[in-house]
């Protein structure tokens, strides 16, 4: 049972809990953190590029004042399409901080336009959004489990809108931007689903939700030095689908209360009530990501791509 009057504006109190938040240097995962720090909360601010990590975190140093001492900001290098990165950052985190929860937030919005490998050879839109993101909580997986942790996995609309069947992960053939993007999502909110059913199996105490932001465009988001800079025509485009969007602060909401409502259950799925935006609410997602021998396919090429074993 949820709570009715859930406020993403007034977070029960986070204080002596940490958190770590991939892609946290811009869009939904900066303002995840933000909100977070808000609450009392540490955050573990990830992403890959040092400069725009010391960016968005004096960004919420500035916005939320009593940040550096209420809520302290943390920052880690993370590049999520980089398995060895992943390996790296999952090391420190385990060694230098008690990890109560986990957003696999970063992830690739714009695809390129013709299908790109990542160093290791994987599909770059895969590896980013989902191979590094199940190898990274496989890794932090005892890590969650001495705290009774969880980890939020980011679906999208993307995945309802064309629910493909990820036959094909890396795309090896017919790949389109959109069919990466969308796949991916599929993919990361069947991995999130099958997670929770197999920690349960295993009676592990961790728990695995889906969360996604709706419709949330940067052209109505809050400007942020370093952060958020949308141009005026940007601004002006995004505005004139004002009925059907939202910011990325609020996009975050469904995010947040995912990953701290105590009442939120493994296995469920959040996100804007009214599906491309609005206040958080438990959905139900698309049918291809409830498949359990769909889930059971990307487990085990996952596994296999990545090389991780979840313990």
């Amino acid at each position: 049972m949820t709570a009715p009057d859930w406020d993403p504006e007034a977070l029960p109190d986070l204080t002596g809990r940490t958190y770590l938040v991939t892609g946290a240097t811009r869009g939904l995962g900066y303002f995840a953190s933000e909100q977070l720090v808000r609450a009392g909360a540490r955050v573990v601010m990830t992403g890959r590029n040092p400069n725009r990590l010391v960016s968005a975190r004096a960004a919420v140093e500035r916005r939320v004042p009593e940040a550096a001492t209420v809520g302290p900001t943390e920052t880690l290098l993370l590049d999520t399409s980089n398995l060895g990165s992943v390996r790296a950052a999952a090391a420190t985190a385990r060694a230098r901080w008690n990890i109560d929860g986990v957003l696999l937030n970063a992830g690739v919005v714009h695809p390129p336009r013709t299908r790109e490998t990542t160093y290791g050879g994987n599909e770059v839109v895969f590896a980013t959004n989902v191979l590094g993101h199940f190898a990274l909580a496989g890794a932090l997986l005892t890590s969650l489990s001495a705290v009774a942790g969880r980890m939020v996995w980011v679906g999208s609309v993307a995945a309802t809108i064309s629910p493909y069947d990820p036959v094909d992960p890396q795309l090896v053939e017919g790949y389109t931007p959109w069919r990466a993007y969308a796949q991916s999502k599929v993919a990361c909110t069947s991995l999130g689903l099958e997670a929770d059913r197999r920690l349960r199996a295993a009676g592990a105490p961790v728990s695995s939700v889906v969360a996604h932001p709706g419709y949330s465009i940067s052209g109505r988001t809050p400007g942020i030095h370093g952060v958020n800079e949308p141009s005026r025509w940007a601004r002006f485009v995004d505005n004139l689908q004002g009925p059907v969007t939202q910011s990325k602060e609020e996009g975050a909401w469904p995010l947040v209360r995912a990953l701290v409502d105590p009442t939120v259950g493994g296995g469920e799925f959040w996100g804007p009530r009214h599906l491309l935006r609005g206040r958080p609410a438990q959905q139900r997602p698309s049918k291809v990501t409830r498949d359990p021998e769909v889930a059971e396919r990307l487990w085990r090429f996952c596994e296999e791509t990545s090389g991780i074993h979840w313990p």
